[in-house]
């Protein structure tokens, strides 16, 4: 009888394919972070060798862009089922809220939604790849009740983004030291968001010539160096 560690490896190999390749380094980025997602700590957790997941995944960028498209699809799915049957500031409210605890409760997914993708495996995963535009649909639905005509609408959703991200990251990394308690101080933003929503300052009749396009929560990698890429927006 072989070895029981040889025996561990040949039932892992068994059992491993893409979509359990991909769950597990999900898994593992919200416990060691998404830049702590490598092959060799994921061939770990399955007590294979780092070959065995070549079968699976090309490379670590591979591996790591698809963590990226099932994190976004998991945030879509948490914010779209938050947001359903609701309008104005309650879907505010609900979408607000599961933003941050997705941000809380799975930090490695967070920061994988965050990352730009790879677009030639964003073209080949539709079932994936639809994650970010599902996330695109639920904002401006959420948005539909405040009326703001473009580019208010862009702008105001950008100022959502910006706050609900930061807010996150501040309270995941211990940023609030003083004593006034984060939950009410996240509840007062919304409340002034919403104030702010709802009174928004028009823009200007130059600005409103052409429609604009969403902006996506992940946006695919630029092709090429020479220019840097243009900064994430909503």
């Amino acid at each position: 009888m072989p070895p029981a560690d040889a025996r561990t490896r040949a039932h892992g190999r068994a059992g491993l394919n893409t979509e359990r390749v991909v769950r597990a380094a999900a898994d593992l980025s919200d416990e060691v972070g998404f830049d702590g997602v490598t092959v060799s700590a994921l061939a770990r957790h399955f007590g294979v060798r780092d070959a065995s997941l070549y079968s699976h995944v090309r490379n670590l960028s591979d591996l790591r862009t698809r963590v990226a498209l099932l994190a976004t699809r998991d945030f879509a799915d948490r914010i779209t089922s938050a947001v359903a049957g609701r309008a104005g500031k309650d879907a505010l409210t609900a979408f607000a809220e599961a933003y941050r605890t997705f941000a809380l409760d799975h930090p490695g997914r967070y920061a994988a939604t965050q990352s730009r993708l790879d677009a030639s495996l964003i073209d080949a995963s539709p079932d994936l790849a639809a994650g970010p535009r599902r996330i695109i649909d639920a904002t401006y639905a959420m948005m539909r009740a405040y009326d703001l005509p473009e580019p208010d609408l862009t702008d105001a959703v950008r100022l959502l983004r910006s706050t609900f991200h930061g807010y996150s990251s501040l309270e995941a990394n211990g940023g609030f030291r003083a004593e006034r308690d984060v939950q009410a101080s996240w509840e007062r933003a919304i409340e002034a968001l919403d104030h702010l929503l709802r009174n928004w300052p028009r823009a200007s009749p130059g600005d409103h010539d052409q429609p604009l396009p969403p902006d996506s929560p992940a946006p695919p990698a630029p092709p090429a160096p020479p220019a840097p890429p243009a900064p994430p927006a909503p």
